[in-house]
């Protein structure tokens, strides 16, 4: 209940569709309640009494009603669609506004099948429920009062004797209810299962074909499929058990009006139209509580879902923007790492890094140096607050980053990533990414100095080229380019670049090295690298192992120490000549 409450809350911001929805249902529950008053008008004086002259009369006022009757419907039926599709709207912006703030950790432990499927087949389900089940909700609650009243007028007996069966409806819909929740919560949870396995494979189609996992692939989403449909079959059991269970409930009252509701026309208290009205009103009064177990399936739905994209939208940022955050507009650009320590959610037990503590000056370049999974990128990832410390503090310009406004921070932050990410737009919104207000001039400029002019006016439209879903239509070199010029326009002071150039070519990776001394001038430098042009050119050298600082200096320096890091630099070199040497 009180996830349903909280889905109804969003109607408050719409009460003119609300206002409007309920005066079309009233007035179509209205003409529905007259409807058989005018067919008992039309049994007793033109079918029974033989006043012909009435009939023209009352069959206008049949049509009449009838189209009054349509043209409410289509009222209510348009504004409880509208208020659903306004109502989502809100919802998944909000919904997609939350994701937007949740931190990095949040989005390593949650599939992204699993939060589109909250975001499309979680919010269709709502959709139903606002749509369709609560208009009827209301409606059927409306119009059960409305005939049962009528009904107790006409004939109180009777009417009594024809409720005798709503109880064992109620209870049956009852029943119904309560297992088709649990039934509900299993299908939208198999449904994100499925998105899942299909993102992954669509996401991964280069690396499923290259490695021939298709039959694999192919397998696996089958074998989610069937488990849906298993779970949808049981739904549609249940289904099929208890609506023909309450119809045949209900053709108790049926017999009950004809048995008792015949004799008392023989007997002269009731006329044959009074019989026929309420007949057509026991119905009438029938489908509302028939109907109620389909009422509370897409209710348990939609609360099903509810509960699923309320567990985001109630899910609080573990990183953001304390109140009273500071900025820093002139930032210099020192960094200082004190006493840091730092785990992955979930994984306290095995810090990724730890006791490191490391003081780098502004306009500094500084290379991270270590073997796989040593932590260097956990390091540089602290920087802009992309995780929080779990010991320690990083300062920029001697202010803890937990106290300086985020965005701020992170606008002064530029990375360029081994993975290139470009978005399914034009190449001038990705390089334009961190200042979409920048003008064509700055783009250009910024394309130029990252050696992305040379290939963009080669380009059909130029920097007006879509370039594809993660950037498809370039090539690695031209992506890493594209990210280089975006780090430029973003003029950050302090600049993370995650081995950048490890993935390209010789001829590449020299165009790529010319832009990257463009685009550390006079900036704070993290880099993350293994080749030895970059290891020379670094001011100073951060040799990591295990997530502790082992060496740290000038790379002269510590080639003289000897060490952790002259051990590295000779086995890099040694795979490097196997290399060349062809073996």
């Amino acid at each position: 209940m009180k996830t349903l409450f909280r889905i109804l809350r969003y109607l408050k911001a719409e009460s003119r569709l609300v206002t409007a929805g309920l005066a079309a249902s009233l007035l179509f529950i209205g003409t529905t309640v007259v409807m058989p008053q005018v067919m008992r008008d039309l049994v007793d004086q033109v079918f029974v009494g033989h006043r012909m002259e009435r009939l023209s009369v009352l069959a206008l006022v049949i049509v009449g009603l009838a189209v009054l009757r349509g043209g409410l419907l289509f009222a209510q039926i348009y504004c409880a669609e509208m208020l659903a599709q306004r109502v989502l709207r809100t919802m998944r912006n909000q919904l997609l506004s939350h994701l937007q703030r949740l931190e990095f950790g949040f989005f390593d432990g949650m599939p992204t099948g699993q939060i589109i499927a909250r975001i499309t087949s979680d919010i269709d389900s709502m959709r139903r429920f606002l749509g369709f089940a609560l208009s009827q909700m209301i409606v059927n609650v409306l119009l059960f009062l409305g005939v049962l009243l009528m009904c107790l007028h006409m004939h109180p007996k009777l009417a009594l004797l024809a409720l005798g069966t709503a109880p064992f409806i109620s209870l049956s819909a009852y029943r119904f209810g309560r297992r088709i929740g649990p039934a509900f919560r299993g299908i939208r949870e198999q449904v994100a299962s499925v998105t899942t396995v299909l993102q992954e494979n669509i996401a991964g189609v280069r690396v499923v074909k290259a490695y021939v996992r298709e039959r694999h692939e192919i397998e696996k989403f089958v074998n989610e499929a069937v488990t849906l449909l298993e779970r949808n079959v049981g739904a549609a059991r249940l289904w099929s058990f208890y609506f023909p269970l309450m119809d045949f409930i209900a053709a108790g009252g049926t017999l009950a009006i004809l048995w008792y509701g015949g004799g008392e026309v023989i007997r002269g208290h009731l006329t044959l139209g009074e019989f026929v009205a309420f007949e057509a009103y026991f119905m009438l009064m029938s489908w509302p509580i028939m109907a109620l177990g389909f009422v509370i399936s897409m209710t348990q739905g939609a609360v099903v879902a509810g509960g699923r994209i309320f567990e985001l939208i109630d899910r609080e940022p573990a990183i953001c923007t304390k109140p009273g955050a500071r900025t820093l507009p002139d930032m210099a650009g020192r960094v200082e790492f004190r006493d840091v320590t730092f785990a992955y959610p979930g994984r306290e037990d095995s810090p990724a890094v730890t006791d490191l503590s490391l003081a780098v000056e502004p306009g500094q370049t500084v290379a991270v140096i270590g073997p796989t999974g040593c932590g260097k990128s956990s390091v540089v990832n602290l920087i802009p607050r992309f995780y929080d410390v779990t010991q320690g503090a990083v300062l920029v310009d001697g202010t803890d980053v937990r106290e300086l406004d985020l965005e701020s921070l992170r606008r002064s932050v530029g990375i360029v990533l081994q993975d290139t990410f470009l978005f399914s737009a034009s190449l001038r919104d990705n390089i334009a990414l961190g200042r979409p207000d920048a003008t064509d001039d700055e783009v250009r400029a910024a394309a130029r100095q990252a050696a992305v002019a040379p290939f963009a006016e080669k380009l059909e439209k130029a920097y007006d080229t879509e370039v594809g879903e993660r950037g498809t239509q370039l090539s690695g070199g031209e992506r890493q380019r594209v990210a280089i010029a975006r780090a430029l326009l973003l003029d950050p002071k302090i600049l993370i670049l995650d081995d950048c150039t490890s993935s390209v070519d010789v001829e590449t990776e020299a165009v790529i090295q010319q832009a990257l001394r463009i685009l550390m001038e006079g900036r704070t430098t993290f880099i993350i690298a293994q080749r030895l042009s970059t290891l020379r050119t670094a001011d100073l050298v951060v040799v990591l192992k295990d997530g502790r600082i082992v060496q740290q200096g000038s790379h002269e320096e510590l080639l003289q120490a000897g060490g952790f890091y002259a051990e590295m630099l000779q086995v890099h070199l040694q795979t490097q000549e196997a290399v060349e040497g062809g073996v």
